[in-house]
């Protein structure tokens, strides 16, 4: 019991103790830490009011905005009851040119515009050519070493080459289509063109090739037969035809030369192609004067005349009939 007793009067000792004692430290006024904030600015932007009144006269006020820019900012814009608005908010934006003329990038790259039925044209003669290749690569081989070498066995391949007959048609074919095209791109350059359709061009000279071949042979197959020189027609015939076959693929790269360039570019395509033909041209003469000279008695002079009234004669009779047949129709 006395226990308990002195530790309530320590208690209450150190109690009265403890509050009776002042504070001696320094006092600091509580609004002498407050320090004036000079790092605000003031919001000086305004809130956007839509007054509502008659949509016809409605006015949006827009924003206070530093202008950075040199465009002009007007104070307020009318709203167009007609547009949306976030359109017209889009349109009227400070920096950002929504409704000004949109800027066009022109390229330096060409377009051709119209030869879209040309490239066509001339990807399938390609696509023809290609399967030719690969359908008959023998008679292809035969061709060109018959071509290229004319030597030991010309007799031998010649007799080869007579025994398929169909992709010597098909050829022949192919002759006529990139021959007939030759003579159109030909005929528009020199702007003796009595047709303004392209293509019903091609298709005059396509069949007109094909007529005066089909001339040819069956002219020559007769006087062979008239005059007992089968051989020799034969002959001859073989000849011409192994020339118009190499002719028809050598006239490929000069028809994608002179159907997609022009300038300087399409004049020496012109040129390049004058000197492989007029090349096979006298080929073809001196193969068929050496032809026809083992088989039959006949003079340079004599077979000079032949040229002159079985080569060169029918196509300016064709090519003036023509002329004549176009005047009269237009």
């Amino acid at each position: 019991m006395k226990k308990i007793l002195y530790l309530s009067a320590i208690q209450l000792f150190f109690c009265f103790g403890i509050s009776a004692q002042t504070d001696t430290s320094p006092t600091i006024s509580p609004d002498s830490l407050k320090v004036k904030d000079t790092t605000r600015i003031k919001d000086t932007t305004q809130v956007r009011k839509v007054v509502h009144t008659n949509p016809d006269t409605t006015l949006i006020q827009k924003p206070y905005i530093i202008q950075i820019s040199k465009r002009p900012l007007d104070k307020e814009w009318k709203l167009d009851p007609s547009a949306r608005i976030d359109w017209q908010i889009l349109w009227h934006h400070p920096y950002f040119g929504f409704n000004a003329v949109p800027v066009i990038l022109r390229s330096e790259k060409k377009i051709f515009e119209g030869k879209e039925l040309l490239f066509y044209s001339i990807l399938l003669l390609i696509l023809f050519y290609a399967l030719l290749r690969n359908a008959f690569p023998k008679y292809f081989n035969d061709l060109f070493r018959l071509f290229f070498r004319t030597t030991m066995k010309q007799r031998q391949i010649r007799e080869q080459l007579m025994q398929t007959p169909f992709p010597s048609i098909l050829l022949n074919i192919f002759f006529v289509l990139s021959a007939g095209l030759y003579l159109s791109f030909l005929i528009v350059h020199y702007k003796l063109n009595p047709l303004d359709n392209f293509w019903l061009l091609f298709f005059y000279c396509v069949i007109g090739l094909s007529g005066i071949y089909l001339v040819k042979f069956l002219g020559l197959k007769v006087i062979g037969w008239v005059f007992n020189l089968k051989a020799a027609a034969d002959s001859y015939l073989f000849v011409v035809f192994i020339i118009n076959k190499m002719a028809g693929l050598l006239l490929l790269p000069f028809l994608v030369l002179l159907a997609f360039t022009s300038g300087n570019l399409n004049m020496v395509g012109l040129t390049l192609s004058y000197i492989v033909l007029g090349g096979l041209l006298a080929y073809r003469f001196i193969l068929t004067y050496t032809v026809v000279r083992n088989q039959v008695r006949v003079k340079p002079f004599q077979f000079f005349l032949y040229l002159c009234a079985f080569e060169i004669a029918p196509l300016l009779l064709v090519y003036k009939l023509l002329l004549i047949y176009f005047r009269i129709s237009t």
